[in-house]
């Protein structure tokens, strides 16, 4: 489905969706395909949803006009070493 479609379907709402197909342009993720899995009128009900979210599993209000995602680099903790052991 296509943002387009998504946002006729449900207006002014929260919808939570499944990436199906995504590009990557600069440091954006630009969502081409997607499937909605459910949507939401709750601010809290859909900020639960999206700290809930794994993998390509996203929540997106239909208010806005385009569908895409800011990529950040997350950086390890200063000092961190993957070979930690716990005793």
């Amino acid at each position: 489905m296509k943002w387009e479609e998504v946002r006729k379907i449900y207006p002014n709402r929260f919808v939570k969706l499944q990436i199906l197909k995504s590009k990557i342009k600069g440091t954006k993720r630009l969502i081409e395909d997607m499937a909605v899995i459910e949507s939401f009128d709750d601010n809290k009900v859909a900020t639960r949803e999206l700290v809930r979210s794994k993998d390509d599993i996203v929540v997106y209000h239909t208010g806005n006009e385009k569908i895409e995602i800011e990529i950040k680099n997350i950086f390890g903790y200063r000092g961190m070493s993957n070979e930690t052991t716990i005793t």
